[in-house]
């Protein structure tokens, strides 16, 4: 690929997989709990909503967690393959929290996921409800343990050097660095909020189209209820991240800004729009607030922050793509902020379930949260450049020595084959939504076992065989 280095296409090979990735497992973790919610609701009421609701997103959950493992196996072999030097520099440290995932995350959501799945004419309620409990809470430790390592990379404390390798010198330090509870947090409510406006979507959608029966209507209440406490929560959480981000790592706020430098002792104005350029240190066809930069970075109305001409050149990220990413991000939060508060008010007119406007909206902004969190996760992770780990590698150092050929090929060969798995899987997706909640008849369920039909095998045995052009189940 002309133009491009081994470097630059190791990064967007990188980039590209992980995109697929985080959508899936951001989804897991918000069902796996919507699930728990669903069937404890089922338990002490006993209504049937909460049962067809569960079995139908039950099936999605089965298809999205199926995927998401495929594509976190790929970025397993990835380091290995593509960035040697980072496995050898920094594998003491990031290969056991990864390996304390497996051990303690993905094997909990392995021993439970099949009672979840198939388990709900096998056993109990009760122990059928701690399983779906389990899985739950298998996808938030899963969470812990990669925000750690990733946290760690951005925000190293707890170790030493040695022989020119990181080793641990400190668990809790390594574990607990000061950038680790806010991350874990921002991505957990995201992950939560991405879902509720899936469901929601799916909710309104249906609406829209007439379908209004007590399991959309639940469906998509408790989504706008979600919706309405995670999307403020969010914004919260994602102001603390700042000014911790702006104490550790104030080169990446300053070119999320597009700031420059400081004029004498003026306060800050807050960059609504520009065009950041790198090569001559400025922007062009600049928008700002005056003041509101001040008080949004630092609380105040005088503050100021160190600008991108206070850091040397090779230390600086790439403002030209983080300062859009960063308004993405915001401007998704707060179009799902306005959106909770017209559901609360609609809510309050008795109106809600039959806004044509608001279920219109609700449902082109479904995956506003997905989009949201990609966005996040470009504006922290090519924000931490030049250093894939923060003052003590950089990315240039990490990558393998690989030519560019074999890079060009390897990426080309991932395009194709992740339009196919991954357009497949998201088509198929699509159609469970489409078919929409029914009544569960638990008498007539398949029941499967050895020598019978429908064995359950793997997570996508629990979805239906055959799904109708129509999105119905058959």
């Amino acid at each position: 690929m002309s133009g491009f280095t081994a470097l630059d296409l190791a990064r967007i090979q990188f980039g590209f997989t992980v995109s697929f990735h985080i959508i899936f497992p951001a989804l897991s973790i918000g069902l796996a709990s919507y699930l728990a919610v669903l069937e404890l609701c089922w338990l002490r009421t006993k209504r049937e909503v909460y049962s067809d609701l569960y079995h139908f997103w039950l099936k999605i959950f089965a298809v999205n967690f199926g995927i998401g493992v495929v594509s976190g196996i790929v970025l397993a072999y990835q380091f290995g393959t593509n960035w040697n030097f980072f496995s050898q520099f920094a594998g003491g440290i990031t290969g056991p929290l990864l390996t304390d995932e497996v051990l303690t995350a993905f094997f909990l959501e392995a021993g439970f996921l099949g009672v979840m799945l198939f388990g709900w004419n096998r056993v109990g309620p009760a122990l059928h409800c701690f399983a779906s409990v389990m899985v739950a809470i298998g996808t938030l430790i899963s969470t812990t343990w990669i925000l750690a390592s990733n946290s760690f990379m951005q925000t190293p404390r707890g170790y030493a050097i040695e022989n020119g390798v990181l080793v641990p010198a400190d668990w809790l330090e390594v574990i607990f660095n000061p950038s680790f509870p806010f991350r874990l947090l921002h991505m957990s409510v995201g992950a939560f909020l991405a879902t509720a406006m899936v469901v929601a979507a799916v909710g309104a959608w249906h609406l829209l189209r007439k379908n209004d029966i007590p399991a959309v209507r639940t469906m998509f209440s408790m989504a706008m209820w979600m919706l309405l406490v995670t999307a403020p929560l969010q914004a919260l959480l994602g102001d603390a991240h700042g000014i911790n981000t702006l104490e550790h790592q104030p080169a990446k706020i300053a070119g999320v800004e597009g700031h420059w430098q400081n004029q004498g002792d003026e306060p800050l104005p807050l960059i609504v729009f520009a065009i950041p350029d790198m090569e001559n240190e400025t922007n062009h066809f600049q928008i700002a607030i005056p003041r509101m930069g001040s008080w949004i970075l630092t609380h105040t109305w005088g503050g100021q922050i160190k600008g991108l001409k206070d850091f040397p050149k090779e230390d600086r990220p790439d403002a030209t793509i983080i300062f859009f990413t960063f308004r993405a991000m915001v401007g998704l939060g707060m179009a799902m902020i306005g959106l909770a508060l017209w559901a609360a008010w609609q809510r309050h007119r008795h109106a809600m379930y039959s806004s044509p406007w608001l279920l219109r909206a609700t449902t082109v902004m479904g995956p506003a949260g997905l989009i949201a969190i990609l966005a996040g996760w470009y504006t922290t992770e090519i924000g931490r450049q030049p250093w894939v780990v923060y003052g003590l590698l950089r990315t240039k150092d990490a990558v393998s020595a690989h030519a560019v050929g074999t890079l060009a090929l390897s990426l080309g060969l991932f395009i194709v084959v992740y339009a196919f798995v991954f357009g497949v899987a998201i088509t198929y997706i699509f159609r469970l939504m489409r078919s929409g909640p029914a009544r569960y008849d638990a008498a007539h369920a398949a029941t499967g076992g050895p020598g019978q039909a429908h064995t359950p095998s793997r997570p996508l045995s629990a979805v239906p065989d055959q799904i109708s052009t129509n999105g119905s189940a058959q």
